[in-house]
């Protein structure tokens, strides 16, 4: 193997790592929902506590990652269909991969509001817009914007990242606003509706962003420079977040203060930051995260079970929610006699539960040697390529 192969697989691995590190995350909040919910937010500084406050902070990863990812995935195909990665895609490549963001946008927020809502309601109670939607508008939007230069593509993401704050105070409603910005619930009738968890601003700028960055992937791009950029924009993403939050000026509109409880309550108010929508200042902590171990997993040996969810994050996003709240919901009639509801205006929980963080532990590590079984299946009667199957490590390599 080349000294060029060898750098070509690490920058992509990373990626993969990357991908299958929020993957294993994403499960872990979702088992949170299933296995243990609670009567207060994780994140409510008045009744939370630690650990239940950094099992669903470290999660914030997982959007943004995935987010971000997606955009410098389609550079990257793009580039692949114009015979290189090593420059962008030319005008073929580019009618290619647009008609192919197009298609693919569209048939995931079909999937959201089919296959997943079902997934996590077991009904069909109202039209719930999350991340997979917010994944299928951002690739309709590149589908426009891969006709533009790259400095044009990373103006559009800074315009939306760093200005879509100036407009939280604007609340003229209507469900166009709410899916843009706003968030929120929007009847359509008197027992059904549409609730807006990912409004759509600031993740396709951050689409657009992880667009304009899939040149540093490049395979004429040396590893050193590519990390020495990793790590560049990672420590300028959390400088610029340390200053905007201890200034409190803009960037969130939740600004933080001293709880006098504590160091350690004075740290999670301090990085409590607001994800729906995500604030300027949640998108640079958690971005600034992500791209650092993105520069660390070129440098370590990859965990072949991530790697392998790294490679196949829409199955696992697909199967994992229904399995998880089928799952969870076994599990509360074993121990509890009925399952919670939370189709309501009230969620009804079973008498005599009380929420458990080891049970959601344990659970989650159920989850993910079940879906490691379930995806390898999935390969294999897929018939996936050798070269891919040959490129699954075992757990633990």
């Amino acid at each position: 193997m080349t000294a060029t192969t060898t750098t070509a697989t690490a920058r992509l691995t990373a990626i993969d790592m990357l991908r299958g590190v929020v993957v294993v995350l994403m499960a872990l909040d979702h088992t949170r929902d299933f296995f243990g919910p609670t009567g207060f937010a994780p994140e409510d500084l008045a009744a939370t506590t630690p650990a239940w406050y950094w099992t669903r902070w470290i999660t914030h990863l997982c959007a943004t990652v995935f987010v971000l990812l997606a955009g410098t995935s389609a550079w990257l195909r793009g580039a692949r269909s114009a015979g290189s990665d090593a420059a962008g895609p030319g005008r073929p490549a580019l009618r290619a991969l647009s008609r192919h963001l197009a298609t693919r946008g569209l048939l995931l927020v079909l999937l959201e509001v089919t296959w997943i809502n079902f997934s996590w309601q077991f009904g069909y109670n109202l039209i719930v817009l999350q991340v997979i939607w917010a994944l299928g508008m951002g690739m309709l939007l590149l589908a426009v914007l891969v006709w533009l230069p790259r400095w044009a593509v990373a103006s559009v993401a800074a315009l939306l990242i760093c200005g879509h704050n100036t407009l939280d105070a604007w609340r003229p409603g209507g469900l166009a606003w709410q899916a843009l910005h706003q968030g929120g619930y929007h009847p359509l009738s008197e027992t059904f509706g549409i609730l807006v968890v990912y409004p759509l601003l600031p993740w396709l700028g951050l689409m657009a962003a992880g667009y304009a960055i899939g040149p540093w992937f490049g395979a004429g791009v040396p590893a050193r420079q590519r990390q020495r950029r990793l790590l560049g924009a990672a420590g300028g993403l959390l400088l610029a977040f340390l200053l905007l939050r201890a200034a409190n000026v803009y960037g969130d509109p939740e600004p933080w203060s001293a709880q006098g409880r504590g160091w350690m309550f004075d740290l999670m108010a301090f990085v409590h930051v607001h994800k729906y929508p995500p604030s300027l200042q949640y998108l640079l902590v958690t971005g600034s995260i992500g791209l650092a171990l993105l520069a660390a997993f070129e440098r370590v040996r990859p965990v072949g079970w991530v790697q392998l969810f790294g490679r196949t994050p829409l199955f696992f996003y697909t199967v994992h929610v229904a399995l998880i709240h089928l799952l969870g919901n076994i599990y509360f009639h074993w121990r509890f006699g009925a399952a919670p509801e939370f189709n309501g205006p009230v969620p009804r929980i079973p008498a005599g539960y009380q929420p458990s963080l080891a049970v959601v532990y344990v659970a989650w590590l159920c989850m993910l040697l079940l879906m490691y079984g379930l995806t390898l299946l999935w390969l294999r009667r897929r018939r996936a390529p050798p070269q891919i199957r040959n490129r699954i490590a075992p757990p633990g390599a």
